[in-house]
């Protein structure tokens, strides 16, 4: 098997000559510009919108640089050789670039949403007129797209960080009915770990804090219009659709580096499901599974397909079809999936395992990378109706044991940080300390968007 495969001396040389000419042409600046950091270091700052760096200057993200500097490749600032796709544009991922019809369909799915609804609407009510207005949007509003991962991305929307104690308690009781326990517990977690980067480099970053995620609403929270809502910030991006009872919280992106740590005493470990339930998937496979399942090529250090800017992504299957595996195998596929899906409102989480499960035969699982419990590996499971990515990934920022794993103690002082091997400058060995998740709907159910479709076309 073959492991990630760390930047070629060349490609790191192209990174240092960036980092380098972005020095000298702005200074100190620049740096702290692509790198996220800022002088502003309150939390809670009147910036409802303001990130620590223009759009079309990503960092941390997938490469960290956009490809071709500021205003290159890298977009509107989503990550490298990504940018915006429109709403009205949005065809969704597809296996060869045609849409299979016929996927979803406007039904019951007797899973309740009045409580979702109530808590999305009590959040808003707390908030003044002017962070309303900068909240709201059209449900078909190209907003839904602009997400990234990325820590200095140009968001819109109020800012956790400027929101009283109460406002953010009424977020948290949002984001609690929308997820599950498990998925609230991994989002705030990754949002102290952001926290926590930032303590480790000393501070005075304004995006890398528990503060830094946006809220924004499409549509009016109602039990039978449509409507839905984003929550995003560094290394998560949760993008949440409601027509009636049927829910769509894809895509939906959650990553972290580093991935264990100690913040404000509470011992933080993430992505320790999708890393131990992904080796058990790989470990069940015969020789000749294993053939087909493991690319027979060297991946490289970053290998997400499906990240941000890419609602509209041709991927092809590869990997091993779940029709040739057996009924166990199939089991601890569907029990993978879970894991991400799990993330999701419990009711309406059942109701998408339903749906995966119902094209089991059709879904393929690849896999890059060695299986040893501390490897740092790609994954993938990929069908008409789910696409879920798992990417394990060299440090851009935290420098620490970049071979520890979720499940190793973590290097938890607030001095494990600095420059070096971290402060965006990438380099390094990929490992378990930096993943990037994703799960999309492809086929046009990503934002909700077939549905909103049915719905339009049928109710109105």
């Amino acid at each position: 098997m073959h492991g990630h495969r760390s930047r070629t001396p060349e490609a790191e040389r192209s990174r240092r000559w960036f980092m380098n000419k972005a020095l000298l042409a702005g200074g100190v600046a620049a740096v702290a510009t692509m790198t996220g950091c800022s002088s502003d270091s309150s939390d809670t700052a009147s910036s409802a919108s303001s990130s620590g760096a223009p759009s079309g200057m990503p960092s941390g993200g997938p490469g960290g640089m956009p490809s071709g500097g500021p205003g290159g490749a890298g977009g509107g600032g989503m990550g490298p050789g990504a940018s915006q796709i429109k709403y009205a544009d949005v065809k969704g991922v597809t296996a060869d670039g045609t849409v299979v019809d016929d996927l979803y369909t406007i039904h019951s799915t007797d899973v309740s949403t009045d409580a979702l609804v109530k808590a999305a609407q009590t959040f808003l009510d707390g908030l003044s007129t002017k962070e309303r207005k900068s909240c709201a949007f059209d449900i078909d509003a190209d907003e839904w797209t602009a997400w990234s991962n990325v820590d200095g991305y140009d968001r819109k929307g109020v800012r956790m960080g400027d929101l009283t104690e109460k406002q953010r308690n009424l977020g948290y009781a949002l984001l609690g009915e929308a997820l599950s326990a498990d998925g609230l517990t991994q989002t705030r977690g990754i949002m102290k770990l952001n926290a926590f980067l930032g303590d480790s480099n000393g501070g005075n970053q304004k995006t890398l804090t528990e503060g830094h995620y946006f809220f924004t609403f499409m549509g009016t929270p109602s039990t039978t219009k449509p409507w839905g809502f984003q929550y995003e910030g560094h290394h998560v991006a949760i993008n949440y659709f409601v027509l009636g009872d049927q829910v769509v919280m894809t895509p939906t992106f959650m990553g972290s580096e580093p991935t264990t740590g100690t913040y404000k005493g509470e011992k933080i470990t993430l992505f320790k499901p999708e890393t131990t339930v992904g080796l058990t998937m790989i470990r069940s496979l015969t020789a000749a599974q294993l053939k087909k399942a493991v690319s027979s090529q060297s991946n490289g250090n970053e290998d997400m397909k499906a990240g941000a800017g890419q609602d509209n992504l041709k991927l092809a299957y590869e990997g091993l079809k779940g029709s040739e595996l057996t009924s166990a195998q199939q089991e601890k596929l569907l029990d993978l999936a879970r894991v991400y899906i799990g993330y999701m409102n419990e009711g309406h989480a059942d109701v998408k395992m339903t749906e995966v499960e119902k094209h089991l035969d059709d879904t393929y699982f690849f896999w890059m990378g060695e299986t040893e419990d501390d490897s740092a590996f790609y994954y993938r499971i990929h069908s008409p109706v789910v696409l879920i990515e798992y990417d394990a990934q060299a440090p851009l920022f935290y420098k620490g044991d970049s071979s520890a794993s979720p499940s190793a103690s973590a290097g938890a002082s607030s001095n494990a940080g600095g420059p070096g091997g971290g402060m965006g400058m990438g380099g390094g060995t990929p490992s378990q300390e930096h993943i990037h998740t994703i799960i999309r709907t492809p086929n046009g159910g990503d934002y909700g968007i077939d549905l909103l479709k049915l719905h339009l076309e049928n109710d109105h």
